[in-house]
């Protein structure tokens, strides 16, 4: 499973975001499944609908029934740790839906992300020492 960001969703469903071309090719080519979590999704559908309007956020979560889209939640035992990475992070800052991406690195055992945050990404460690690679924009 690949995890899935914000910038990711907003890029494939807003035909205007520099990133769209990139990530309508990248969903073409998938050889495997995406996951993301519940804050990722809610800070999805904020911003297409602030941005898009109403139709563009009900597409997104329309996807969201896809079989290859997995949703992880985050249960209440992962809170303190959500907040060790706010503090380590407060200097970018770091934000929930970030936060449940690092955790579910974490539980996933890799960091293999689409995203179009290069700088969040690129300073973020999964188990504190691990990179993410970021393979929506691998040569950024």
């Amino acid at each position: 499973m690949i995890l899935t960001d914000t910038g990711f969703w907003y890029a494939f469903f807003n035909a205007k975001d520099k990133h769209h071309q990139q990530s309508v090719v990248c969903m073409q080519n998938l050889d495997e499944g995406l996951i993301t979590t519940w804050p990722v999704i809610t800070e999805t559908s904020y911003l297409l609908e602030k941005a898009l309007g109403v139709p563009s956020q009900l597409r997104f979560i329309s996807a969201l029934d896809a079989d290859y889209i997995a949703i992880s939640d985050i249960t209440k035992n992962k809170l303190g740790r959500i907040q060790q990475l706010i503090k380590k992070y407060a200097d970018l800052p770091m934000d929930l839906a970030d936060a449940s991406l690092v955790i579910l690195a974490e539980e996933l055992g890799h960091g293999r992300i689409l995203s179009t945050d290069l700088r969040d990404f690129r300073t973020y460690r999964w188990k504190n020492h691990n990179p993410f690679q970021n393979l929506l924009l691998p040569d950024s």
